[in-house]
């Protein structure tokens, strides 16, 4: 049994110590600040141990003798787990958005003994698997659209919006630049910009620019699409009150207010969706085609417990990606990237399974223009 360590004992977390506990294949532990965190997560098998993730020595002695450590920590701790993995050799995953900590990652990855693997959620992390399988078919690029929304499945307050992951990383995602490729270069674009609408099974849905969602995607494919993005979803009206919280009042410079309005104003659900959608349009064979990946995935139990949808896509992401790498269908060492594995690669594994989702058929954009989702 390889031996994992799991940094964080929070909602998505336990799902990931409970997915790789439930194979029988793995040895888990799971560390956390809070003793009650722990106490939840704990069984007969997944054992714990409380540990301070910025406290670099006791890190790196807790890692010691794990085959992979995998941080479900908030996104400005993850920084603090990559460095500790690379100094004590350990195969690192983590399923950060925030785009700075996966450059110290790049920069930690050069001549490293272990493979590091950012990344590994939803979003950054399947979608960029997805897109460019996609993208891979094509002779010639030209646009690749990504978008995803983690929703719920019945909104009822003025945000049309449930808390379903970490606040923190909504915030995060929502203020700070987005990567983008704008006319075959790498450029950065403001997040809640570039509002678009469009429509999925007859439901209206509209899309915005969020930071971090892209991974690598953008630097592997620069020169070779002229236009690629990735925006959030959410149900129309939300962005424009977001951009009220965010630029009128100022809270773009006041996250832990935001953060505390959010958490004690907006409730929580279990009963969410999360949306997959990839556009890709280009030339094959002479023709300009389009060729379109769309999914619907809901909640479903883990381990006799009930997960949601966004908890159930993360962890099954990168508990897919560890996978991966034991059965050595990842490089072994240094920098790893989504991208580098198929779409059926990924699809065929136990985990990456979750994915198939339910298939959307009616696709919408703009309310002109029909896309057929992929088979």
């Amino acid at each position: 049994m390889h031996s994992i360590l799991v940094i964080g004992a929070g909602k998505i977390g336990s799902t990931i110590a409970d997915m790789l506990d439930e194979t029988g294949d793995y040895a888990v532990t799971v560390a956390d600040q809070s003793v009650k965190s722990l106490e939840a997560v704990a069984t007969d098998r997944i054992k714990t141990v409380q540990l301070d993730f910025a406290d670099a020595v006791a890190l790196q002695e807790v890692l010691k003798g794990h085959y992979a450590v995998l941080s479900a920590a908030p996104f400005h701790l993850t920084g603090h787990v990559a460095k500790a993995a690379r100094l004590t050799g350990v195969n690192y995953f983590d399923l950060t958005e925030d785009v700075a900590t996966t450059r110290m990652v790049k920069d930690l990855a050069e001549g490293s003994t272990s493979a590091l693997v950012p990344q590994c959620g939803l979003a950054p992390g399947f979608i960029a698997i997805a897109a460019h399988d996609i993208a891979s078919r094509f002779d010639k690029l030209d646009t690749v659209r990504l978008r995803v929304g983690a929703l719920p499945q019945y909104p009822s307050n003025a945000l049309s919006y449930n808390l379903t992951w970490s606040t923190d990383g909504v915030i995060n995602e929502y203020i700070e630049r987005c990567e983008a490729v704008v006319e075959g270069k790498l450029r950065e674009v403001p997040a809640m910009e570039e509002l678009e609408e469009f429509s999925l099974d007859g439901t209206r849905y509209e899309a915005f620019n969020t930071s971090g969602g892209l991974g690598t995607l953008c630097e592997t494919l620069e020169g070779k699409v002229r236009s690629l993005n990735y925006k959030t979803i959410r149900y129309p009206g939300h962005c424009a009150l977001m951009r009220v919280l965010l630029n009128d009042l100022q809270l773009s410079h006041r996250r832990e207010v935001l953060k505390d309005i959010l958490e004690h104003a907006v409730p929580a659900t279990m009963q969410d969706m999360v949306i997959v959608f990839v556009t890709v349009t280009g030339e094959r064979e002479g023709r300009h085609v389009q060729e379109t990946y769309a999914r619907k995935i809901y909640g479903q139990p883990v381990a006799g417990t009930l997960r949601t949808a966004i908890q159930v896509t993360t962890a099954a992401g990168i508990c897919a990606m560890l996978d991966l790498l034991v059965a050595g269908e990842l490089p072994q060492t240094g920098f790893v990237r989504q991208e580098e594995i198929s779409l059926d690669q990924f699809l065929a594994n136990r985990f990456g399974r979750v994915y198939g989702g339910e298939r959307l058929e009616d696709v919408d954009v703009n309310g002109k223009k029909r896309l057929d989702a992929a088979a």
